[in-house]
């Protein structure tokens, strides 16, 4: 029976009855084992160095200081510093993805799930096309609502998930989303969203979790999605 509106879909048979699905992108629909925010915030460090004419152990500072005070590191860049923003991310996301393989079991899982798919990440898009590419599972997704689409104001922000929302004219009470970092389920579960948290076992993604607005979990996304495809 599908859920009555505002409730959870609780069942994999349930989950099959949602209109859309919503994924974040980076340690979620690859695994976390791939480590790609290494390489992200190595390149993040040395673009601060080299702007604001730093040592690199300094320029890590500053890195996480505007990360806590703006929600992300470009924010603070692009208010501090009037920091170019596809400057930035070009430069960041200029990493090896080879540790990023194609993923048949996700392909699978996704090609039999009914219902919209789109990517939700404060990343940019090329970045997003570039890592989709790699898994092999970009054919499966309709749009990607990406850090330029949220006007470079990152998730958890609320207002960002109802320009989501309003955008792409989704019903959030028949929606999944599907998120590593737990924090970012609360908006979603707030507009009655269906919530799936991607637990990669770090205290990162941790922070902010609430069991009570986390309604399923998984630490292996395409093992999950396909038992939820099989339903």
């Amino acid at each position: 029976m599908i859920p009555a509106p505002g409730s959870p879909y609780r069942t994999a048979r349930d989950l099959r009855s949602a209109a859309a699905w919503v994924f974040d992108l980076d340690n979620t629909l690859y695994h976390h084992s791939a480590n790609l925010f290494a390489a992200i915030d190595l390149r993040m460090k040395r673009f601060i160095a080299e702007l604001l004419g730093l040592p690199e152990d300094a320029a890590f500072r500053v890195q996480k200081q505007y990360f806590r005070d703006f929600g992300t590191s470009l924010r603070g860049l692009m208010t501090l510093h009037r920091v170019d923003p596809h400057r930035f991310l070009d430069y960041v996301h200029d990493i090896d993805l080879s540790a990023i393989r194609p993923d048949a079991r996700l392909d699978a899982a996704l090609a039999g799930l009914p219902g919209r798919k789109i990517v939700f990440t404060n990343a940019d898009r090329a970045h997003a096309d570039r890592v989709m590419a790699r898994l092999g599972v970009a054919q499966h997704f309709e749009a990607v609502f990406d850090i330029f689409s949220a006007d470079f104001v990152p998730k958890p922000d609320p207002a960002i998930y109802r320009r989501l929302v309003d955008l792409h004219g989704l019903d959030p009470t028949t929606c999944v989303m599907v998120e590593d970092m737990a924090k970012n389920l609360v908006p979603a579960h707030a507009l009655g969203m269906t919530t799936v948290w991607v637990d990669t076992g770090s205290d990162f993604g941790r922070h902010g979790h609430d069991p009570a607005v986390v309604h399923h979990a998984t630490d292996n996304l395409s093992a999950w999605l396909a038992g939820v495809a099989a339903a």
